[in-house]
């Protein structure tokens, strides 16, 4: 069955989308249904805010990418950057640009995916838009989020000395991708066929239903730690500790050896004979955490499961180094995700 979006009109559409929206969160005053929400936080809290713009044929492709689950990736990748705060999310917006060939059906299987994400994140969908493209799909999202006043983590803060933590494993997502396209290649044009992708689950998952740590950073607070420094990985982990070693004046070294890679993303690089460590160094779209903590909490954060140590900040004119198994440096590049490089 197919209902054509124009039976239904914007506030049609739109009613038909939220119907049944229940809010949960004590600062979540008024939600969907006027024209603006109404939020109220208190005086001790800092309020966050991010956005991220979703065009489809630069960032998905839904050749591959189910609109369920394109709706809960949409979702927890913003998420993901308020954690990365060290705060919690706790309302978002959803505006979505709709060419003809999506029906009603269609947009309530993306609706599906984020009211999930909002679910397992308990986040309030507070308000949003739609309106008619002439491209494909285009999803905006917003989301806020609280942090104590004193809690809040930014880029800036890496010293000298501090240790370099990530969350996780790196390089599933990036790999799962290129596994999605061979597959979307090599099966062009042949509507019988299904791709066979037993033993590859996790790299899929890791592409097209990512989670946000929110385990992670309720880990450090139950451990009384605040990182220094914090981002999360969503264009490679050499793109994000060069922001933080530039924003907070400083260098780095990592470690090759000490970088946490799944055995499926080893197997899946030397399938397509790719180097492992750049795929994990600039493969981007993990959405796990890099941070910085003070060499006075090593035993603490050691001893957390999920986090790795995989290096240490450094004075800036040493620079931004690789160091790999056999001591050689190599300098970091940013080589990961950039929707707006030249192709």
């Amino acid at each position: 069955m197919r209902t054509e979006i124009s039976t239904l009109g914007e506030f049609g559409l739109i009613a038909h989308l939220t119907k049944g929206i229940k809010l949960e969160n004590e600062s979540s005053k008024y939600g969907i249904g006027d024209d603006a929400a109404v939020l109220s936080y208190p005086s001790e809290k800092q309020i966050l805010v991010t956005t991220d713009l979703l065009m489809e044929g630069v960032h998905f492709d839904l050749t591959y990418v189910p609109l369920k689950h394109l709706g809960y990736k949409s979702a927890v990748v913003n998420f993901s950057d308020i954690y990365a705060m060290n705060g919690t999310p706790r309302q978002i917006t959803i505006s979505l640009a709709l060419s003809k060939r999506f029906c009603v059906e269609d947009i309530e299987e993306f609706y599906a995916g984020v009211r999930l994400a909002c679910q397992q994140y308990h986040v309030d969908i507070v308000g949003g838009d739609t309106s008619s493209s002439l491209t494909g799909l285009a999803i905006s999202i917003t989301c806020i989020g609280e942090a104590d006043k004193n809690k809040v983590v930014y880029r800036n803060g890496a010293k000298e000395t501090d240790l370099i933590c990530v969350s996780g494993d790196l390089g599933a997502a990036y790999m799962g991708l290129q596994l999605l396209e061979r597959e979307k290649t090599v099966l062009k044009g042949e509507k019988d066929i299904q791709p066979d992708f037993s033993g590859k689950e996790y790299l899929l998952e890791r592409q097209l239903k990512p989670e946000a740590r929110k385990d992670i950073i309720e880990k450090l607070a139950a451990a009384n730690i605040i990182p220094s420094s914090m981002m999360d990985i969503s264009d490679g982990l050499s793109s994000e500790l060069l922001h933080i070693c530039k924003q907070s004046n400083a260098g780095c070294r990592i470690y090759e050896e000490h970088i946490p890679i799944d055995y499926q993303t080893a197997v899946m690089a030397e399938e397509f004979n790719m180097n492992l460590t750049t795929c994990a160094m600039n493969g981007g779209e993990d959405y796990e955490l890099v941070f910085t903590v003070s060499i006075a909490d090593y035993d603490k954060v050691s001893q957390i499961e999920g986090i790795r140590l995989i290096g240490h900040i450094t004075k800036p004119e040493l620079g931004c180094a690789l160091v790999t198994r056999d001591g050689q440096e190599f300098e970091l590049r940013a080589q990961g995700w950039n929707a707006l490089r030249k192709k």
